[in-house]
């Protein structure tokens, strides 16, 4: 009887455990929204129960708040790693998939926490082209824009201080394909949101036909631009990934099943189309997220 009735209680914590919600955060920009409500519709669409503390803050608050059990999930990119533990220096961070390996196995060695399945998407600093030229002087890669320049082509690019200063962001990209931008064929501008850069080279303004931008800009493609690939490696991957607490994730592993096709679906087009109906289309981020996940046959 006695061991009948361990059993039975070891049923009820087990029961109980399963059944605590899991906490889903994320940061407050309009990816992290939409990241946040992917993840939530495909737990409860797949009966886990969640509790949404979307948009808690910026990254360093989402992720003390991890690190401190006051959430138990949020969509994370890998290139912070690098600063997460004071290893910038290190060449992997500007690789995919060694860059993942790597924080992967630094936060579950030192803070317990799981990164899963990451989007093949790179949301890092990039320079966006006007369709129409990229299209007709067949522009795709940095190194393209390189041997362009160097023939004397029409160039001018939308930038804010710190991307044109900032030895890792401009200067690095003139470094490694081999071009220096005159003073004419910039046109800096305050503060660094890249919806102002990206605006003024999609209206011409003042000559402008490329901007600063994200890899996962929502308005690039809505724009009439397109991101230029980044061949050498210069910036750092910054690729979506969802972390979650190793403690949560033993209790409902289906988390890391029911999450690996859905960000292995986010390439970098996906969501900047995902990104531009939130943010220029107005839509809200749950309906986009419901929508997706159906069209792609990740919901029941």
């Amino acid at each position: 009887m006695a061991w009948l009735a361990l059993c039975a209680l070891v049923l009820v914590l087990t029961g109980a455990a399963q059944a605590q919600p899991v906490r889903v955060a994320s940061k407050i920009d309009t990816e992290g929204s939409l990241l946040g409500e992917l993840i939530i519709r495909t737990l409860e669409g797949h009966g886990i129960k969640t509790e949404n503390r979307l948009q808690l803050g910026a990254t360093q608050i989402v992720r003390a708040a991890l690190l401190a059990g006051e959430i138990d999930l949020y969509p994370e990119y890998t290139g912070n790693g690098a600063f997460f533990f004071a290893d910038a220096k290190n060449p992997v961070w500007k690789h995919h998939a060694a860059g993942h390996a790597r924080v992967k196995q630094l936060d579950a060695e030192r803070n317990k926490l799981v990164w899963l399945q990451p989007s093949p998407a790179n949301n890092t600093w990039a320079i966006a082209l006007r369709q129409d030229l990229a299209r007709s002087q067949k522009l795709g890669s940095l190194a393209d824009l390189g041997r362009y320049l160097a023939a004397g082509g029409k160039f001018k690019l939308a930038a804010s201080a710190e991307f044109v200063e900032r030895p890792d962001a401009l200067p690095a990209f003139q470094a490694a394909y081999g071009f220096k931008l005159r003073q004419d064929q910039l046109l800096t501008l305050a503060g660094g949101d890249t919806a102002v850069t990206l605006k003024a080279a999609a209206e011409q303004t003042s000559g402008v036909n490329a901007a600063m931008a994200y890899g996962t800009d929502g308005p690039v493609a809505a724009l009439g631009l397109v991101i230029l690939g980044d061949p050498l490696g210069v910036q750092v991957v910054y690729a979506p990934t969802p972390v979650v607490r190793a403690e949560v994730l033993a209790r409902q592993p289906r988390i890391a099943t029911l999450l690996a096709p859905l960000f292995q679906s986010l390439d970098a087009t996906t969501l900047q189309r995902l990104n531009a109906q939130i943010a220029l289309e107005g839509q809200d981020a749950r309906k986009v997220a419901e929508s997706y996940l159906k069209a792609k046959g990740l919901l029941p």
